[in-house]
């Protein structure tokens, strides 16, 4: 497919180049998953509360939202020689590199008085890199391409990429290093770092290259530059109901899959509920190509050819169905007979084992539809604001959407510690050794499919009020290209 704008006003990408970019966001989810085990670092390294440790997280994921929008806002303000967004792919990727590598390796040198400070002040520059970068897989999509046919593939890349990351990311952290070192030592931290800085740095330059051809004005909005303020941040939240609908419906999903894959919910889950840590990596690793396909399927045709509003809804109910017949599942059945080929004791297949992998295989299908459809909906929301009033703030746009989602989703780990802390564990999380209580299997099963249940239910809440239809896409796309062509004129 050619790169150039063709007479209607709609500009395509090369499959390779959609492809490529989408690692930028593999990069970023990739620090994501290990900084899920930064509360383990801060009770054991640091020596910090469990209670503390947890709501730690929360209020880095608070700074993390309120730095959003003044990153978009250099985004916006942004246009020289390397592009409006290349330099934050790079600049927030080596921020990342160091800031988690001093973490790791100099937090605990530092003399108690000001260990916790010193840790403080680097997780803070560390969410700024985090950001930096992260913003950019959405305020890019709208200059990769335009064309509706076309967007939604950037979902199935992504989706397969993350599906990947996180099916050999736990069964690294989990089934190798875990086992390794026997515990959340230093070591381990260290073997973590290793691994994930390199590779998502590799990950980064691909996706600086994939993008550069199309990282130029001439891809941008009205393809001329407009003056942003910051007041414009309230004028789009206000008029704006597009992105309104988005923030409610991805923010409240957010929130329940941060809690779902917490380390320590995962630890409770495989380790003490179903009495193998092992057997989350080896879940991820069966059901991981099905779950491509779904997503493939998903994206690739329903998405293309219905619209992505209709395949969020399709992803939506799916999940639903797959969430309530999983939590009864864990009632009516015994999640200890859990076993798969390939784990230590595995004793052949039984109704559990099969009812878990089919409906798990169908929620994270489902979900990843859903899920992953979000970003190239954002650049849906992103050209309808430059039809409705004729600026191009993609920044803005990504990065107030990402504000209120990090607002809403910061709750995950203190939902999390607060839960563990009420029954009992206030100075030290679940491990793989905690004996099995009726409060643990609560904790785990809510955290696993409850929230997740409360947050698709607001999602079909707001997809009813959501205006961006595959219909509408083609006429915001035609007025766009209107708009250009009087500019062009004049």
């Amino acid at each position: 497919m050619s790169s150039q704008t063709n007479a209607g006003g709609v500009h395509r990408a090369k499959i390779w180049q959609i492809a490529g970019f989408a690692f930028n966001n593999t990069a970023t989810n990739m620090y994501m998953f290990m900084m899920n085990f930064i509360s383990y670092f801060m009770v054991g390294a640091l020596g910090v509360g469990v209670v503390l440790a947890t709501t730690f997280v929360t209020v880095m994921r608070v700074w993390d939202g309120v730095s959003d929008p003044f990153v978009g806002y250099m985004v916006d303000k942004t246009n020289g020689r390397f592009g409006k967004n290349r330099p934050f792919m790079l600049i927030g990727n080596l921020i990342l590199m160091l800031s988690t590598f001093i973490m790791f390796h100099f937090s605990q040198k530092m003399p108690m008085a000001i260990r916790f400070v010193f840790f403080v002040i680097i997780y803070m520059i560390y969410v700024v890199g985090y950001t930096f970068q992260c913003v950019v897989t959405k305020s890019a999509q709208s200059c990769l391409t335009n064309d509706p046919k076309q967007r939604p593939l950037f979902t199935i890349f992504d989706g397969i990429y993350n599906t990947l990351v996180f099916t050999l990311l736990p069964m690294f952290f989990t089934g190798y290093l875990l086992k390794k070192h026997g515990d959340f030592t230093m070591d381990y931290f260290h073997d973590a770092w290793m691994m994930v800085a390199p590779v998502a740095f590799g990950l980064t330059c691909i996706a600086i290259f994939c993008i550069s051809s199309k990282d130029r004005p001439e891809y941008f909005g009205t393809g001329k530059a407009v003056k942003v303020g910051l007041k414009d941040y309230w004028e789009v939240l206000k008029g704006n109901r597009a992105i309104q609908m988005l923030v409610v419906s991805a923010g409240t999903d957010k929130l329940a899959l941060t809690t779902q894959g917490n380390a320590t919910v995962s630890v409770i889950v495989y380790a003490i509920i179903c009495g193998n840590a092992a057997l989350q990596g080896a879940v991820s690793a069966y059901t991981s190509i099905p779950t491509m396909l779904f997503l493939m399927f998903g994206a690739g045709v329903i998405a293309t050819r219905l619209g992505q509003k209709k395949a969020m809804m399709f992803g939506t109910y799916g999940s639903l169905v797959c969430c309530v017949l999983s939590v009864i599942l864990f009632y009516v059945a015994d999640p200890s007979t859990l076993s798969l080929p390939g784990i230590e004791g595995f004793s052949g297949l039984n109704f559990f084992t099969v009812a878990f992998v089919v409906l798990w295989l169908g929620f994270k299908g489902f979900s990843g539809i859903s899920g992953n459809i979000v970003i190239p909906m954002t650049a849906d929301c992103a050209d309808y604001e430059v039809a409705r009033s004729g600026k191009y703030v993609p920044g803005l746009m990504g990065t107030l959407f990402s504000f209120v989602d990090k607002m809403i989703s910061s709750l995950g780990s203190t939902i999390v510690g607060l839960m563990c802390a009420a029954i009992g564990f206030k100075d030290a999380l679940p491990g793989p050794n905690t004996p099995l209580t009726p409060e643990l299997k609560f904790i785990g099963v809510f955290c696993l499919y409850g929230l997740v249940i409360i947050g698709l239910v607001c999602n079909i809440i707001a997809m009813h009020f959501y205006p961006l239809t595959k219909e509408k896409m083609e006429e915001i796309q035609d007025e766009i290209a209107r708009i250009k062509a009087k500019g062009a004129a004049a």
